[in-house]
């Protein structure tokens, strides 16, 4: 019984792995969309019009959201540092 705990005792430590975000900022963006007519869409609806409401109400949940959450997050562009670009630019001749 002794050996079995030190085996346990002498496993491989679990590392944690660095996960991005599910969502970039562009997804967030489409949220806040979503949310807003959506939201809008329920104010249409308390005050007694049914012809816009629905129209708000089925864009914000069946196009909008999904739209925010199939859309791929936006990778990050590293920029070039400032001296590789002004060696990448040609000097003006007069």
């Amino acid at each position: 019984m002794a050996d079995k705990s030190r085996n346990k005792s002498q496993s491989k430590p679990k590392t944690k792995e660095k996960r991005a975000l599910p969502f970039g900022k562009r997804n967030y963006i489409w949220f806040g969309i979503a949310l807003a007519t959506i939201v809008i869409g329920y104010i249409f609806l308390g005050s007694g019009d049914i012809t816009i409401a629905p129209i708000l109400l089925v864009l914000g949940y069946c196009v909008l959201v999904p739209v925010a959450i199939l859309l791929p997050p936006q990778k990050r562009i590293k920029e070039a540092p400032a001296e590789e670009k002004q060696e990448t630019t040609s000097p003006v001749v007069s």
